[in-house]
């Protein structure tokens, strides 16, 4: 992929989930949850995908690079300070891409550098063409982006611009970091900066949703001359989020008489499954009438609406909803007499083309013990259970098996039996409720004491019998970071077990990244 568009038209999709989505509160992720959504984010064909802040901590370290060994035709950036260690730990972390990039950055506007960097501009200057030209000894590909664009001074961005061109930037990213701009202004700054840059590099957005404008600046920008959007899945970011990339991608897809000949390499038929996968992993589900993916995107409840459906489906919908991945009508229904057969193909028509053998095997396992609790499998259903094989790897502590006693029988209890290093641990406790019966019984098993920061029961489908997906997080022995867990089953208090064991399965996997010393100086 080259630096310099040669189409003029084609606009570089730069996903930032990983790196600025992670940034969300509670949306923190281990690194074979970033894998996961890195591979998804490879299926959508994503140009460049952002998977972390490599000096930020020993766990982003390492998710980069394993990242950069499961991903290859993505190009694989982390980002960086202007500051020597974060350059040096975001160009070791991504050594090992196949095309790779490090994406360095300062703060530009008069607020920043006087109160945050206190600064001068030309000490700014200095330090950023450093930063550029240190990061080209270990990269080709170096992005750098004035952070608070959207607060600076027109000349003073392109004084700055034109000496990291020269040092070797060869993308120049704008970020409208606090998300001030309206889309008039974005458009008369992109025009600007597009006109001086020329073709000497690529200029990128990045928008914030502060005003809820990020998309519409993100598409101003592009009719402006911008050929690089910076985004992420479900609008994920700090605060109120980023631009999102399905509202970005499918504007220009379904808007061409605007938007004329204005196109990205994105494969729409993954944005469905990217957006549940992502929100599977976070925890943070997409509002329900957000656009593009969320629950009511494509629900009419409206008589009228619902009678215009019937007649012709363009009267109430302006996207086909199987061009994002909603396949409306399925054939093959599965239940309990379904084969392996067929459930290996309705994974395949999910998406599901990149699992082994024993992922399969154990998901068709929990598919058969669902069959027998559950009357009526849909494919959220299936979708769940092969994440929850996914992110069930490699563990530490397993739950083997469960008895609660609640309230109406007298005091909260719990008996918990849990597998740790081959050997199966049983003990019981009572609590001031059962799901904190059950915590604190996992505690007295592991010996590690956690605090419950938050707690979320959703339920994956509809009926009664619908599958529960429980998302805690939690703080193991007094550390400041949360750590966030999945459990899913049609039990929740097991869902509740589940999910509490899985995050700290998730802090032991960091905690053991933190002893090997994967960064130093740091």
């Amino acid at each position: 992929m080259s630096n310099i568009i040669q189409d003029d038209k084609r606009i570089i999709i730069f996903d930032t989930t990983l790196r600025d989505g992670e940034q969300s509160p509670g949306a923190s992720m281990n690194t074979a949850e970033k894998i996961q959504i890195a591979q998804q984010l490879q299926k959508l064909n994503v140009d460049i995908i952002e998977a972390g802040f490599a000096a930020a901590s020993p766990g982003d370290f390492d998710a980069i690079s394993q990242i950069c060994q499961a991903v290859d035709t993505s190009r694989v950036c982390s980002l960086a300070r202007a500051l020597d260690n974060d350059i040096k730990q975001a160009g070791l972390s991504v050594q090992k891409a196949k095309f790779n990039r490090i994406h360095t950055f300062i703060a530009t506007s008069p607020i920043h550098m006087e109160y945050k960097l206190k600064m001068t501009p030309d000490q700014v200057i200095k330090k950023a063409v450093h930063a550029v030209q240190y990061a080209k000894t270990f990269v080709d590909d170096v992005e750098f982006s004035l952070e608070d664009a959207g607060r600076s001074e027109l000349s003073f961005m392109k004084e700055i611009t034109e000496a990291v061109i020269n040092a070797g930037a060869s993308t120049i990213n704008l970020p409208d970091t606090v998300g001030y701009r309206l889309p008039h202004e974005i458009t008369y700054m992109v025009e600007q900066m597009v006109a001086f840059v020329g073709n000497r590099a690529v200029i990128s957005l990045h928008n914030h949703n502060d005003l809820g404008l990020g998309t519409a600046n993100t598409l101003a920008g592009i009719v402006a001359g911008a050929r690089q959007v910076e985004c992420t899945i479900n609008g994920l970011g700090e605060r109120a989020g980023n631009a999102a990339m399905e509202e970005i991608v499918m504007a220009l897809k379904t808007r061409q008489d605007i938007f004329e000949g204005y196109h990205t390499s994105i494969n729409t038929k993954e944005i469905m499954r990217a957006s549940k996968l992502v929100a599977a992993i976070t925890g943070i589900e997409p509002q329900p009438n957000k656009a593009i993916v969320g629950k009511n995107a494509f629900a009419h409840e409206s008589g009228i609406h619902q009678d215009g459906m019937l007649k012709n489906s363009e009267t109430y919908e302006i996207i086909n909803p199987a061009d994002i991945g909603i396949e409306k009508n399925n054939s093959i229904v599965m239940g309990k007499h379904s084969g392996r057969a067929a459930f290996k193909d309705k994974l395949t028509n999910l998406g599901f083309d990149n699992i082994s053998e024993d992922e399969i095997n154990k998901s068709f396992e929990k598919f058969k013990l669902l069959c027998d609790k559950k009357k009526d499998i849909v494919d959220d259903d299936i979708i769940m259970l092969i994440t929850d094989e996914k992110l069930s790897k490699n563990v530490q502590y397993e739950l083997i098996s469960l008895q609660v006693s609640d309230c109406s029988n007298g005091v909260p209890s719990a008996a918990v039996c849990i597998k740790f290093d081959g050997k199966e641990y049983t003990d019981a406790a009572i609590g001031d409720g059962t799901i904190d019966a059950i915590f604190k019984t996992i505690d007295r098993i592991t010996g590690y004491n956690g605090n419950l920061n938050d707690y979320s029961v959703k339920a994956v489908s509809e009926g009664q019998d619908a599958l529960a997906k429980v998302v805690c997080k939690v703080t193991f022995n007094e550390e400041t970071n949360s750590i966030l867990g999945h459990g899913l089953s049609i039990d929740t208090m097991l869902a509740s077990a589940k999910a509490y064991i899985s995050a700290l399965n998730s802090y032991l996997s960091m905690k053991d990244l933190l002893k090997k010393g994967h960064i130093d100086n740091i």
